[in-house]
């Protein structure tokens, strides 16, 4: 399908690996021209020279800490600076403390919202105006983790849902403004974050890979592990005029793991 985002510019965070890498190679592949926002530069690096070898486009890394909230405004400053505009905001960046409640502090909570919650809010302000003059999309990369409570997940599970309520409220806000806001909630999916998790479960259970691998998935109901491009395919097709009717839309990437209506 010709999704026609040749020349277009997105910013994805949280670039450096795992979905935000692949986001941006699906991106790039679509003839998007990429800007690359993470903390490590040297990652960045490693994806940029991947993707301007494989790929006929501009690609742009930026460095930053999007706790700081004078970050997303430098950020996007930037990436308008390089490209003279902006089409596509894909918030990505952010991963949340998975711990026992009770021994969770103050300081846990806070560095979760500080990222992935007001992160993203900061982005899509700052970004918000450029998008309108292009009549452009924001892809808010969310989590299943959003759908249910999880005894272990309390910041994760709070955040997502914070993050759900606020596409469906700047989805609102972009009726008027011409901006398409829709949000991707992975599931299971094949990253470092993924493997981390396998390893907590062969901790705490005393699995072998293949079991935990194995227990992971029959406690989501599902028969495999999702590939980080799987998002980024999605992705695109939500930036692209093909999906020029989907507005405020949450979807579930997660191989049927959420049965809730």
């Amino acid at each position: 399908m010709e999704l026609e985002l040749y020349g277009k510019v997105a910013l994805i965070t949280g670039a450096n690996r795992g979905i935000g890498a692949a986001v941006a190679t699906v991106l790039a592949r679509e003839g998007m021209h990429v800007c690359l926002v993470a903390r490590d530069q040297s990652k960045l690096a490693e994806i940029a020279t991947r993707l301007t070898n494989t790929a006929q486009v501009q690609v742009q890394t930026v460095s930053a800490d999007l706790r700081d909230p004078a970050e997303p405004a430098r950020v996007v400053d930037e990436a308008v600076a390089r490209f003279g505009q902006l089409d596509l905001l894909v918030n990505n960046a952010g991963a949340t403390k998975r711990a026992d409640f009770f021994t969770l502090t103050d300081e846990d909570w806070q560095d979760g919202f500080a990222l992935k919650f007001h992160g993203y809010v900061r982005m899509t302000r700052a970004a918000w105006p450029h998008l309108r003059r292009t009549r452009g999309s924001i892809v808010n990369i969310v989590g299943i983790g959003a759908r249910a409570g999880s005894a272990e997940f309390t910041i994760g599970g709070s955040v997502n849902v914070a993050l759900l309520n606020f596409t469906k409220a700047m989805a609102d806000i972009g009726v008027d403004d011409g901006v398409r806001v829709n949000a991707i909630n992975p599931g299971l999916i094949e990253t470092d974050r993924f493997s981390r998790n396998i390893e907590r479960v062969m901790r705490e259970r005393t699995l072998s890979r293949e079991e935990a691998l194995s227990f992971l998935l029959q406690s989501h109901g599902t028969k495999r592990v999702g590939r980080p491009e799987e998002i980024g395919q999605f992705v695109a097709y939500l930036a692209s005029l093909r999906a020029d009717f989907i507005q405020g839309a949450i979807v579930d990437i997660d191989g049927g793991a959420n049965r809730a209506l």
